[in-house]
């Protein structure tokens, strides 16, 4: 429709923002200067606990610094009320004692039409309300009380019944004038297919009325009554006044609930919605018959911004929530998203609330679930990740869910919460399955006991080694917290590098699990789980602090190179170690000439190590910690060397 010029300037002018909002929000007193207009309070269209909510009343706008929602009065309205624009325009119009220009003729007589609909569909409730209570009800009523329904229940929702009979609410309309054409249009009759009268929609059922936003009967939802109907469950045609995937039961009541603080809540049925309502849970909706759509998922997020959708616990309930979860998707915004309260299997809400109470289904709301963790769920229930091939077709899953959401911010924490899930799946798995521990021997293997002669040398300790690789262990974990955004190149690397300490070990895990966050961001989550000291402890190492790419943090290509070297000669030198490791637990008695070869390659090897650590000498300007490395290799060169002129081969 087209106001005249000036009307909606002269609305806004009229109205105090400040006054429209104010009904919806608590204002933030240290925060707010009423006299200036300014005003603060947390915001109505995402859940937080400060005032990052603006409204400027001398120039009539808001705007949220949290989840970004914008506007004046009318959009205030719109998104709050859930009605359209004009609709918007008509109450602030009466608030403000302005008349709203005259639609046109055509528009005008459209709604003069649905306003007729809407006086039939109320007829129709009444007439169904008096035919709970005759004789041909009476089954319709022991039902009604066997699912502790009580006459105030029955009275607040209306519930009525459809006798089984082809045109008695026909009669019943037409008896009081109703044209033919309003009855059909409103869905509660269809035309004869074979030339007879039209009949009733509704035949033999316990009648629910459908009300909108507004609170006018749009439609009906019926029960039938006998158990070899074919549809258990009947709502109303779509007509003008109702559109099955934009209309929600209880909405109208389920919002103001919604407002005074109640957890919104998304069941199945008209029989939960009743059962949650009387039990207190009074926010309550249901969609109508069908799988939740776009436009009610949008709805419901104008009634809360985190819904509980809490779904029957068989195979069908769990389906659609699935379904769920993929339309949401592209859909979440900051503060907008759902949470899953899934019911035990078999059980409705109204089975739990009649069988355990209010008590018990309100534990369940208290441990709904994030939509992440059900999208885990789904991808990865009942599978067996025990394989390279399996594991990556996981992760190709959960990449393809996540690229469906638009927004970057969410995108990056569903990202971060499956990386930690699939951390949690696989560390553990690996453990338990491969069964390797510190120092790359398998659980349960026997250790050979060196000679009494060898027991005292480096060749048995292999202290050198040990020290050898903490130090690069120290190098890598501080390569990676000052630059972490080249930790994704070396992620399988970082994962597969087994930790001389425990502290370096948590800090590994702390890299993978938020690699993708800023140096910033890493430093303080570093500094929350290992305490404030301990990333400056590790870059303040002697041999760590000289660095180059230490010494100038943020440098990428310095990183990347420094990371990739250490990673080579840290796995040079743990297969040094494995070999001496491995060579000593074979020394019982005369050695053999494979021996002796073994220990000959280790000693050229140890040779490597040796030159490796005096090349990172020169490169790094290393003090007192590298000349005692440097001399503590020799001394294990030098101790294998002695151990092979010890040992006579046979023969």
């Amino acid at each position: 429709m087209s106001l005249p010029p000036g009307f909606l300037d002269e609305l806004r002018t009229r109205l105090s923002l400040t006054q429209v909002v104010g009904r919806k929000v608590m204002w933030d007193a240290r925060k707010s200067n009423q006299g200036k207009g300014d005003m603060w309070a947390p915001c109505p269209f995402h859940q937080e606990k400060t005032a990052s909510f603006h409204v400027d009343d001398r120039k009539g706008f808001y705007y949220c610094f949290g989840c970004h929602a914008k506007g004046d009065a009318i959009s205030f309205v719109c998104e709050t009320e859930n009605v359209g624009f004009m609709e918007a325009v008509r109450i602030l119009a009466q608030e403000a004692g302005m008349p709203v220009p005259e639609r046109d003729l055509q528009a005008q007589q459209k709604a003069d039409r649905r306003t007729q609909l809407a006086e039939v569909m109320e007829l129709a409730v009444k007439y169904f309300r008096l035919q709970l209570n005759t004789g041909l009800a009476a089954e319709a009523r022991g039902y009604l009380e066997r699912r502790g329904l009580s006459a105030q229940v029955l009275e607040r929702w209306e519930i009525g019944f459809a006798p089984d009979q082809w045109q008695g609410l026909w009669d019943h309309l037409k008896a009081k004038s109703v044209a033919d054409d309003l009855i059909l249009a409103a869905g509660l009759a269809k035309p004869s297919t074979k030339g007879g009268r039209p009949y009733d929609t509704f035949r033999g059922r316990i009648m629910y009325p459908i009300r909108d936003a507004r609170g006018r009967a749009i439609a009906f939802g019926g029960r039938a009554m006998d158990p070899n109907d074919n549809a258990k469950y009947l709502n109303s045609p779509e007509t003008e006044l109702f559109d099955k995937g934009r209309s929600l039961y209880n909405q109208k009541e389920a919002r103001t609930a919604a407002g005074k603080g109640q957890p919104l809540i998304v069941a199945e049925g008209y029989m939960d919605v009743i059962a949650l309502d009387a039990a207190g849970f009074t926010a309550a909706v249901a969609p109508l018959g069908t799988a939740i759509t776009e436009n009610q998922l949008q709805m419901l997020w104008r009634i809360a911004p985190e819904p509980i959708v809490a779904l029957d616990g068989d195979t069908a309930g769990l389906r659609a929530a699935m379904r769920l979860i993929d339309l949401a998707l592209p859909l979440l915004e900051a503060g907008r998203s759902l949470r899953f309260a899934i019911m035990p299997a078999g059980k409705d809400p109204d089975d739990l609330l009649r069988e355990q109470g209010a008590g018990a289904l309100q534990k369940l709301l208290d441990e709904a679930l994030p939509m992440v963790q059900l999208l885990w769920q789904r991808e990865t229930e009942g599978g067996v990740f025990d394989s390279p091939e399996r594991k990556a077709a996981l992760e190709k899953a959960l990449r393809d869910k996540v690229a469906l959401i638009k927004d970057p911010s969410i995108q990056n924490h569903y990202k971060q919460e499956l990386k930690d899930l699939q951390w949690q799946l696989f560390r553990p798995q690996r453990q338990k399955n491969k069964g390797w521990r510190k120092g790359g021997r398998p659980w349960g293997a026997s250790v050979a006991t060196p000679l009494q002669s060898t027991k005292a040398s480096a060749l048995a300790s292999a202290q050198t080694i040990d020290v050898t690789e903490n130090l690069r262990e120290a190098v890598l974990l501080a390569a990676f917290a000052t630059c972490p955004s080249v930790i994704e190149e070396f992620e399988s690397d970082l994962e597969r590098m087994t930790c001389s300490d425990h502290t370096h070990q948590a800090l590994r895990d702390i890299l993978l699990r938020h690699m993708s966050a800023t140096a910033a961001e890493m430093r303080a989550v570093i500094s929350e789980t290992l305490g404030p000291d301990a990333l400056e402890n590790l870059l303040t190492q002697s041999h760590v602090a000289i660095v180059p790419c230490i010494r100038r943090p943020g440098d990428v290509e310095k990183t990347r190179m420094t990371v990739a070297e250490e990673f080579a000669k840290l796995s040079a030198t743990r297969g040094l170690n494995a070999e001496i490791e491995e060579a000593s637990e074979d020394m019982s008695g005369l050695a053999d000439e494979g021996l002796t070869w073994r220990l000959s390659q280790a000693a050229k090897a140890a040779e490597n190590a040796r030159k490796s650590v005096h090349e990172d000498r020169a490169e790094y300007e290393t003090g007192a910690n590298g000349a005692r490395i440097s001399r503590d290799e020799r001394n294990t060169l030098d101790a294998l060397l002695e151990a092979i002129k010890s040992q006579k081969p046979h023969g």
